[in-house]
């Protein structure tokens, strides 16, 4: 029963580039489906999956919302997530417990660069997934373009299921090439019914060619078929296609593709037979590994004892924090003790809820794949595994990426203090992308995000959700500092004060690396020059040490240190001797070594109508902007260039003026790289001003 169960279930996330239309498609979802009674409309602020007041006025997804529907006796567990580029972490920890995705692309945009970036990131964690697109009553609407879009840019094998029937604002259908059937939707209705006709006779031709490419297609994948597809037999039966699509679409060597438009409510039922036809449930996916209480690989089943990742915690002003699981094996019940394995610590199952986005309905026990949330756990965080305390299983966690730009909050009282220091806490445990610490030299609490947008919707909710009063600063760049050539440094730690002295000699050698690599602590201690009890003290006051670069304080990355000798003394050596003795010789690195800052780059993408070409591209070069290509598209030009985050601040405004209102840009990080002298002279005179140390200590 059990596995008929699991059988009839779909995880799936809905995924695509800001403005493809991905959150009406998932409201047009909700309503076939009969989880709401009336569309809700993104431009109107009242989608039902953009619950949070900051995503109403701006008709933006900002925080991945849950749901689940029904459609065929299938239950669809829902995650719309957002296509802003500053929002990727909400997509990176969707992803990682969804079994599959649907990608929605917009017809006349096509693969925009969220749409590479969350394509990669379902690449990354073997996602199987569907395309849809979108707006195919656009003017500019072509969907061979986006098919070949997603081969070139995409490196996926698209297979289109569907053609349209009209073009443009005459779209009226598609023309299935399984079934060989034209589906003509009802404009009376807004697209809400729809007939299953032959396909009309100016179509068949089209129709014939189209569906020799999908067989041809299909039978790659087969040998079987493509055995009598190389005999001639072209007339293939649709349920062998289908069940070969299905296969394919399982092991990721293919993406089917349909078409339809979302607003006029065009081809969301046939999109949702797509995902109970073609995307995996949970017994189709390989089961889930982990490492067991000693730390061996471990493989465990839908029928294990009970294992889930806590992949999503969120402020809930009633019950306090809400915390997302996925169950991977297993069952659990309201009231049940479970074991955190990462906290080591044993917690207590309050209520399980079904989410459907900000609204609940209370159930009494979860099983394997279903995505619930729980109240009352108090020491899980994002990325952290519940357990059966008797058979533990540690999942593989999540990784996020560091912060690039951030602000200084300054509260307005020593009461307001708190009230900050509480809601940053709980904004932390929601959102693992940001990073809190406290500016020693001025006082200051400094905020660091993944963009301006970030920052900005995370500082609205302190002020207006938490009633923090504070001053705020204006965005920073979060600068790194790393050293110019390999050096060699012998420092000698000594202290004597009347009683025991502090005695460390190490023998460091220090040397930059590739972007990335972090630190890399290396023992090379022989012939118990040191003890091995003081190595650690050595790495963690090195580690302290990078925290605060010497050029304007910012943290030093990527370097390699080697510990290559030392001594020590029998009474007078002890483990803050010898992290002091880490601590000062790291610090004279920096300064032997030469430190050079480190600014990130972004990637951007502007769209600008031609004539505002000149405009855009003289601009861009002003922010010392590298051009990586340009690219016509539907009387648009498509600009890709590098640019310092440094120099994009204000540019939405800025490009708006420079083109009347009609150019948009995209915007994500690319990679650190060394600041100009002129752009390393100004940050390091201005820390001087300000004080200097930047970041010191975590809240």
């Amino acid at each position: 029963m059990r596995a008929d169960l699991l059988k009839k279930t779909r995880n799936i996330g809905i995924m695509a580039h800001i403005d493809a239309g991905k959150t009406t498609t998932t409201e047009r979802v909700l309503f076939y489906t009969g989880v709401s009674h009336r569309m809700g409309e993104v431009h109107d602020g009242n989608a039902v999956m953009d619950w949070m007041e900051q995503e109403q006025e701006r008709g933006i997804t900002i925080t991945s919302a849950a749901t689940a529907c029904q459609w065929r006796n299938h239950k669809i567990n829902v995650i719309d997530t957002p296509g802003h580029v500053d929002f990727t972490i909400e997509v990176e920890r969707s992803l990682r417990v969804l079994d599959g995705a649907v990608a929605v692309f917009c017809a006349v945009g096509g693969v925009e660069p969220q749409s590479e970036t969350v394509w990669k990131q379902a690449d990354r964690y073997k996602v199987p997934r569907i395309a849809f697109i979108n707006k195919m009553d656009r003017s500019g609407a072509d969907c061979l373009r986006v098919i070949d879009m997603m081969k070139t840019r995409l490196r996926t094998n698209p297979i289109l299921l569907q053609i349209p029937l009209g073009t443009e604002e005459n779209f009226r259908g598609v023309i299935d090439l399984v079934s060989m059937k034209a589906v003509v939707f009802d404009e009376e209705s807004m697209g809400m019914s729809f007939d299953v006709v032959d396909i009309p006779e100016e179509y068949r031709e089209q129709a014939d060619d189209a569906r020799r490419q999908l067989v041809e297609s299909v039978c790659e994948l087969d040998d079987e078929l493509l055995e009598c597809y190389l005999e001639g037999d072209s007339d293939i039966p649709s349920d062998k296609i289908h069940a070969t699509i299905r296969k394919g679409t399982l092991d990721m060597k293919l993406t089917p593709v349909l078409l339809g438009a979302a607003f006029k409510n065009k081809g969301i039922q046939q999109l949702l037979d797509a995902v109970v036809d073609f995307l995996p449930s949970p017994l189709d996916v390989p089961p889930v590994e982990g490492k067991d209480g000693k730390g061996k690989a471990v493989i465990r089943d839908v029928d294990g004892p009970f294992a889930a990742l806590a992949f999503k915690i969120m402020n809930d002003p009633y019950t306090g924090n809400l915390t997302f699981i996925r169950v991977y094996s297993g069952k659990i019940s309201s009231g049940s003790a479970v074991y955190n394995v990462n906290a080591d610590r044993k917690e207590r199952i309050g209520r399980l809820v079904q989410m459907h986005s900000n609204q609940r309905e209370e159930v009494k026990e979860a099983q394997a794949g279903d995505i619930i949330a729980a109240v009352g756990l108090k020491y899980t965080k994002t990325g952290d595994t519940l357990a059966d305390e008797d058979n533990v299983l540690l999942l593989e966690s999540m990784e996020f990426p560091d912060p690039v730009i951030s602000v200084a909050l300054e509260p307005k009282s020593r009461d307001e203090m708190d009230r900050l220091s509480k809601a940053l806490n709980r904004l932390l445990k929601e959102d693992p992308s940001l990073k809190v610490k406290a500016d020693k030299e001025t006082g200051q609490t400094i905020l660091s995000g993944m963009g301006e947008l970030h920052l900005e919707i995370v500082v609205d909710r302190l002020l207006r959700e938490f009633q923090v009063e504070a001053t705020v600063g204006e965005p920073q760049v979060a600068f790194r500092e790393t050293l110019s050539k390999p050096v060699a440094i012998h420092y000698r730690h000594v202290k004597q004060t009347g009683g025991k002295g502090q005695f460390a000699e190490v023998f460091i050698d220090v040397e930059p690396m590739k972007e990335g690599a972090g630190l890399e602590f290396v023992d090379k201690i022989t012939g118990g020059s040191i003890p091995k009890e003081f190595i650690k003290p050595v790495e963690e006051g090195v580690r302290a040490a990078m925290e605060s670069g010497r050029l304007a304080g910012f943290p030093v990355v990527d370097v390699k240190v080697t510990l290559s000798d030392g001594k020590f003394h029998e009474v007078d050596s002890s483990e803050m001797a010898f992290k002091m003795a880490g601590f000062m010789a790291f610090k004279q690195a920096c300064e032997k070594g030469r430190s050079v800052l480190l600014e990130p780059i972004m990637d951007v993408e502007v769209v600008a109508p031609g004539e505002f070409l000149g405009d855009v591209l003289g601009d861009l070069t002003a922010r010392r902007g590298k051009i990586l290509g340009m690219e016509s598209r539907s009387g648009v030009q498509t600009v890709g260039v590098r640019v310092p985050l440094a120099r994009m601040f204000g540019y939405a405004t800025d490009l708006r003026s420079l083109t009347q209102g009609r150019a948009t840009f995209t915007m994500r990080f690319s990679h650190y790289e060394p600041a100009p002298q002129s752009v390393m002279e100004k940050v390091v005179a201005e820390s001087k001003q300000s004080g200097g140390a930047h970041g010191q200590g975590e809240v």
